[in-house]
């Protein structure tokens, strides 16, 4: 019996570890998806980085007790996988936020976001975000647009000086 206990806490440990390691981490309800279309999300999520996980709730409760996030026991009931990620704090939300709108069993319950407990719907805006890169090339356009519209404005004044003096 002793073993078994062990064993549990080793598995506590491990999900207590994935939750303080990870960046964002969103628990989901996969009751009624077929095995090949848990097959198409865990390849989609592996691609992306993304670890996801099935584990028994009480395991689960007992690992979010012990990392202070108690506020996601509340979604943890029925069948759950969670999606961990150490990287990125977009891709699972992202992925399984455009996997829940082509396959309606898959519903986002919760999830944790830079450490902080997230509603389903913080989840779902947070999958709306456009890309890191998408980001970027946004700043980048806003950076630039004074300097565009300077060189337009000086273009078109050399060109209104030539048509005068011609």
């Amino acid at each position: 019996m002793s073993s078994a206990i062990e064993t549990k806490k080793v598995i506590v440990n491990e999900i207590a570890e994935k939750f303080k390691t990870s960046k964002t981490a969103v628990v989901v309800d996969y009751r009624g998806l077929k095995v090949a279309e848990v097959t198409e999300l865990r390849k989609q999520l592996r691609d992306a980085g993304v670890e996801f996980k099935v584990y028994k709730n009480t395991l689960t409760r007992r690992a979010t007790e012990a990392v202070e996030l108690g506020g996601l026991n509340d979604a943890l009931t029925g069948p759950n996988a969670i999606a961990f990620s150490a990287d990125d704090v977009v891709a699972p939300a992202k992925i399984l936020n455009d996997f829940a709108k082509k396959h309606t069993a898959l519903e986002i319950k919760a999830g944790v976001i830079e450490g902080n407990v997230a509603s389903a719907e913080d989840v779902k805006a947070l999958a709306e975000l456009p890309s890191r890169e998408g980001l970027l090339s946004m700043l980048l356009s806003v950076l630039q647009a004074p300097i565009r519209n300077f060189a337009l404005v000086t273009k078109a004044v050399s060109e209104q000086k030539e048509e005068q003096g011609a």
